[in-house]
């Protein structure tokens, strides 16, 4: 196997890549304890929830401004459309999150409830294609 070329282009710098995996982590486990929270009707968990929600808003803030960034300054013309398609997806999980922490924001009974699920699902859905993206092409250098 050859070694990886140190001037090959990097679709995501590891610093963006570490920032990537919170709202990674962050979405899929609000949607553990949403439906834990469905299931238990312990409004701690809806605590919890709320707290996930907004730290996915938080780190997926800070993954727009990276990803807006990079596909500003992206030289590659390779890397253009996989740029686009991750900012749009992270703009898209950074937004709904946001509504979704404002949702998960209301009393317990009334936060979470069908729409404050489907909203975490979808987020969830959202920052997993995207690290799909990112993630991918960060493996398909190394291999190369």
């Amino acid at each position: 196997m050859p070694a990886p070329s140190a001037t090959a282009p990097r679709f995501l710098h590891p610093l963006h890549a570490i920032l990537l995996a919170f709202p990674l982590a962050f979405s899929c486990s609000a949607v553990a304890s949403d439906i834990t929270y469905l299931n238990s009707a312990v409004v701690q968990w809806s605590h919890f929830s709320a707290w996930l929600v907004a730290g996915t808003a938080l780190f997926g803030g800070f993954v727009l401004v990276w990803a807006s960034i990079a596909f500003l300054f992206a030289r590659h013309s390779a890397y253009r459309g996989r740029a686009l398609a991750y900012l749009v997806l992270v703009a898209a999980m950074w937004l709904l999150s946001v509504v979704n922490s404002l949702h998960h924001a209301r009393d317990a009974w009334g936060s979470v409830g069908t729409a404050g699920l489907v909203m975490s699902i979808v987020t969830a859905l959202l920052a997993l294609v995207a690290a799909w993206i990112g993630y991918s092409a960060v493996a398909r250098e190394i291999v190369r």
